[in-house]
């Protein structure tokens, strides 16, 4: 007969890795973590700049953790070294380069589906995040220039003309980042940068009151062009203006696409659950990131693994 896990865990971040391990604690031993890219954590190893500062209390969230894991602050390194040593006791199964396409519940049992095959799990927690898919903008943009406009700073060099598109934590990390080396400028279609945490309102008024980088506050891009090897950007309120790099940082989305082909119910652009973070599906759960209202915080992921792992054990007894 086919290999049944007792539990299957989509998605190595915190709140996946918190999942496995408060479940092992607790008694539970056939656990498998499924991960699609080369390693855990994939969105703070392609997201985070080095040395980013990864606080418990993100956004100022005051969050007490309920379970075995104890989280501290620390930067971008410790965070992923400390779920290093999380993974390293070998308590859990972990399978990388690993993307499921589907869940599908026969009687009891679920059937995950991935490339090549399927696996089988009693319980399945889905715990992706929502910047594996980053936001993009509305209005096109021409292939001529595609290799010019990125979502991450992967690409982006010295001494060019950047524009950095986004008002939050990660559009402001990149803009004071990018100005030590290059010309920077951010467009935001709010007036404040209110939606970033105290340390990047601080850092970035810093940037631009010293002249490093240039706001364009309170307005739209409507339209990309190539012009001459470069991004011809139009403006919804100003004359147009050409860059050599946009970088976008507008958030990610929720994957509706997978959601939907599993048969989880989604409400205002989020998975439907119960205070147990169990979806409309018996057995099927959400944790993490594709759970909050805009994502990001850790310590919240670890607490879903927590409340998971006791329920599950709970209905086992």
């Amino acid at each position: 007969m086919e290999h049944t896990y007792q539990l299957a865990i989509i998605g190595a971040g915190p709140a996946g890795i918190a999942t496995a391990i408060e479940s092992y604690a607790l008694g539970m031993r056939d656990i498998v973590l499924l991960e699609k890219d080369e390693n855990h954590n994939a969105t703070i190893r392609k997201f985070y700049k080095d040395n980013k500062r990864v606080d418990k209390d993100w956004k100022g969230q005051k969050v007490e953790l309920d379970g075995t894991i104890y989280f501290v602050d620390g930067t971008k390194e410790s965070t992923l070294d400390f779920f290093d040593q999380l993974l390293d006791n070998e308590v859990v199964e972990l399978k990388t380069h690993t993307e499921v396409q589907k869940i599908v519940k026969q009687d009891d049992v679920f059937d995950v589906f991935i490339a090549g095959g399927t696996l089988r799990a009693k319980n399945v927690v889905v715990t992706i995040g929502r910047m594996g898919k980053p936001n993009k903008p509305d209005y096109k943009i021409p292939p001529s220039i595609k290799n010019q406009v990125h979502f991450t700073l992967d690409g982006c060099g010295n001494g060019e003309k950047i524009m950095v598109v986004g008002g939050g934590d990660s559009a402001i990390e990149y803009a004071v980042e990018l100005c030590e080396r290059n010309d920077v400028t951010i467009c935001y279609r709010r007036g404040t940068f209110r939606r970033a945490n105290p340390t990047n309102q601080a850092d970035i008024e810093r940037a631009v009151d010293t002249g490093k980088v240039r706001p364009l506050l309170n307005t739209e891009i409507t339209e990309l062009e190539s012009e001459g090897g470069q991004i011809k950007v139009i403006f919804s309120d100003r004359e147009p203006e050409v860059f050599d790099r946009l970088v976008y940082a507008i958030g990610g989305t929720t994957p509706s696409g997978f959601l939907q082909s599993s048969g989880i119910r989604e409400e205002d652009g989020k998975p439907v659950h119960d205070e147990n973070y169990q979806t409309n599906i018996p057995g099927l759960f959400v944790a993490g990131d594709i759970t909050q209202e805009s994502g990001g915080s850790i310590a919240l992921g670890l607490n879903h693994g927590f409340a998971i792992a006791h329920y599950i054990m709970a209905l086992s007894k």
